[in-house]
């Protein structure tokens, strides 16, 4: 038989979820999709050990939803059905 669920057990995002994210999100949206609890992200973003990039903006913390994908795994398709690039790919403008 499969635990009851209690007031504050949530699921994390599933990946439709994370592939619909803005470019920016909140601290606790990034902890939900990595399965942590609210202490647990904070303490680690102001230590400086979130297992990704942390925006201090003001009294907010933010994480860039690319950074968060590539640690999951998973890949935005741009349009017309290119992925975003991770980096491996440079292009330089020429003038």
């Amino acid at each position: 038989m499969a635990a009851p669920k209690t007031a504050g057990a949530e699921r994390g995002l599933t990946s439709d979820e994370l592939l619909a994210l803005p470019a920016v999100i909140d601290l606790d949206t990034s902890n939900k999709a990595l399965m942590i609890g609210r202490s647990t992200g904070y303490g680690l973003a102001k230590q400086g050990e979130y297992p990704v990039r942390v925006l201090r903006l003001g009294n907010a913390y933010r994480v860039v939803t690319a950074d968060l994908l590539k640690l999951l795994g998973l890949e935005r398709q741009q349009p017309g059905g290119s992925r975003e690039p991770d980096g491996s790919e440079r292009h330089d403008l020429a003038a």
